[in-house]
């Protein structure tokens, strides 16, 4: 009996130790990145504003080229971060340096950071400036820009408009790209709330640790920040304090996994003295540049303004894209094949004239299809802009009006001719309108009449396409049958 005694107690003691190292294992779990929810706005339609946004910066500031030391360093330690998220939750992260004073960071909807040169100096270590970085980064991975977009209505109708962003383009194709250039300057005037300041903080921790460095090193940059009274207010203002920073981050990390940090290195030194000599700006003379035109000018002419910029980067809309002038082009110069090659996306297949040519839109489910003498590097006068928009908030009658009506706000020399009819393309019933606007093309130096046709189709997942068939009234009943025949090739996928 008592052998039995010893062996139950015993039994139970190794039990006991058993359920302690359990529970002990639990407490120090690795810590895992979150969900970071669904706001119903694509990720298509995300990356599609950062670009139009990141255009919008290298009009604004001067940004540092792609080959200079401090943005390799920068995007040395972005990819090191990167890498500690989810592939299925990522994004296509990308980093820049903006040579500016102001100690500053900020990131935009689908991947874009941009660093000023002053947070690179302030830094103490590579640490302070990773847990900068992996903050901005979880503004994207928690998707908080287009979260405070759909509660300012600054997304109103985003499913069906930005979805059809068709870039910096004549008539109706361009009022949608000032309308994603509206959209994008918007996001850059962009204040987050504490709460999300708070999750940023949260998520930018596991990152952190993830990818090796000690979380505590954000919250101690930012914490030294507001240390610095007016030395730091920009950084500040733009992302409001959440409360006790560091008490926050310490709770949070108390039961991880120890782990051996690496929180400095050669290459950060090297590159924080590098920074020291670069011409940093203030931000009075960024706006000043920004008024004259400065920084466009000079990023452009420095090879790096963004290719995504369909209206910023090209000095002259004038130029087509074989090199002659458009506003002459004539329908003798564009005239269509009768023979169609076809083409297709994940969206949509469809047939155009053999001697056009496709322009892949960088986020892979838009296309401009044009005539060479036809399209510049920023405007269409002939041709065909189709895009597509996920998911439809609303009625395809409502979907269709709203792209009208913020169509007419934007360019005023826009306005419907009658009221969209029903229309059918291949067994889908969608919505068919035309437009009147100003051309590309010039008649007696001034704009020629545009004729834009509109038609709009629900496609099978939800969402919306829209496709703008584009040429001066002049010869818009000429290519009526072509683009009527390119309409009856289109399937929706």
């Amino acid at each position: 009996m008592k052998h039995r005694s010893i062996l139950t107690r015993t039994l139970a003691l190794l039990l006991a130790t058993m359920f302690s190292a359990m529970e002990m294992a639990a407490s120090v779990a690795t810590p895992q990145l979150p969900y970071p929810g669904d706001t119903g706005v694509s990720k298509q339609q995300q990356e599609q504003i950062g670009r139009q946004a990141t255009a919008e910066v290298y009009k604004q500031m001067p940004v540092l080229p792609d080959s200079s030391p401090e943005t390799q360093y920068i995007r040395q330690l972005g990819r090191k971060l990167v890498a500690a998220i989810p592939q299925q939750y990522s994004w296509p992260y990308e980093f820049h340096v903006i040579p500016r004073k102001d100690i500053n960071a900020f990131a935009l909807p689908g991947g874009p950071v941009f660093v000023n040169i002053g947070t690179i100096v302030a830094a103490d270590n590579e640490a302070e400036l990773a847990g900068v970085l992996a903050h901005e980064m979880s503004h994207v991975y928690m998707q908080h820009s287009i979260k405070q977009m759909k509660k300012t209505q600054l997304t109103r109708g985003i499913t069906g408009i930005l979805g059809a962003v068709l870039g910096s383009m004549g008539g109706a194709a361009g009022a949608l790209g000032q309308m994603g250039a509206g959209v994008a300057g918007g996001v850059l005037t962009m204040k987050y709330s504490r709460a999300d300041e708070a999750q940023a903080d949260a998520v930018g921790a596991i990152i952190m640790y993830k990818a090796g460095y000690d979380p505590r090193y954000l919250a101690r940059f930012f914490q030294k920040l507001a240390s610095m009274g007016n030395n730091g207010p920009q950084f500040l203002s733009d992302h409001p304090n959440p409360g006790n920073r560091t008490q926050a981050i310490d709770e949070e990390v108390r039961n991880w996994p120890p782990k051996d940090f690496v929180n400095d290195s050669a290459a950060f030194v090297r590159v924080k003295q590098q920074a020291q000599g670069v011409h940093a700006y203030s931000a009075q003379e960024i706006s000043e540049g920004a008024k004259t035109g400065q920084w466009a000018r000079e990023n452009r002419e420095g090879g790096y303004f963004p290719a995504s910029d369909a209206g910023g980067a090209a000095a002259d809309n004038s130029r087509t894209a074989s090199g002659g002038s458009i506003s002459s082009v004539s329908y003798r110069d564009i005239r269509p094949s009768g023979r169609l090659t076809p083409t297709r996306n994940d969206m949509f297949a469809i047939s155009y004239p053999d001697n056009w040519q496709l322009y892949q839109d960088q986020s892979g489910s838009g296309v401009t299809i044009a005539p060479p003498a036809g399209v510049s590097e920023g405007a269409v006068a002939y041709g065909a802009v189709i895009n597509t928009a996920n998911p439809r908030a609303a009625s395809l009658d409502e979907e269709t009006q709203a792209v009208i009506s913020a169509l007419e706000r934007s360019n005023s020399a826009l306005r419907t001719r009658g009221s969209p009819q029903p229309v059918r393309v291949n067994g889908v019933e969608g919505r068919s309108v035309d437009l009147i606007g100003e051309s590309p093309i010039e008649e007696g130096g001034k704009p020629a009449p545009e004729h834009d046709w509109l038609v709009a189709l629900p496609r099978p997942d939800g969402g919306m396409l829209y496709a703008v068939f584009i040429a001066p009234e002049r010869d818009f009943t000429e290519l009526r049958p072509t683009f009527e025949n390119m309409l009856r090739t289109l399937h929706l996928r």
